[in-house]
């Protein structure tokens, strides 16, 4: 395994409209071949996976979910709030393996 990755891209915030509304970004499938190959050593529940997660001068932790093969960023109201982000929306963002202690056993 090579050292574990920062990734980075940019994506649209989208609005689900379930039982449980939220916000999310949808990480590109390059990303998503990236974090399947690298990064699920580091995933529980139902394959999510945790991260630090930035956009703008935001930063929070978080995990990743997986939706539909690829996997998507929640976006809290206060991360939503704090960068003036909205449904359609593009936002730069930045993610970093988030190692729990279950993971850092793993991982060696």
């Amino acid at each position: 395994m090579r050292d574990l990755l920062d990734v980075e891209f940019t994506g649209e915030v989208w609005h689900w409209r379930g039982p449980s509304p939220f916000y999310f970004i949808t990480v590109p499938v390059e990303e998503c071949t990236i974090l399947k190959e690298e990064w699920t050593f580091a995933s529980y529940g139902w394959g999510m996976i945790p991260v630090t997660a930035s956009i703008g001068r935001t930063v929070w932790d978080t995990s990743l979910f997986s939706k539909d093969g690829s996997y998507v960023v929640p976006l809290k109201d206060a991360v939503r709030g704090a960068e003036e982000l909205d449904e359609g929306d593009v936002a730069h963002v930045q993610l970093s393996l988030r190692l729990t202690s279950r993971a850092r056993r793993t991982a060696h």
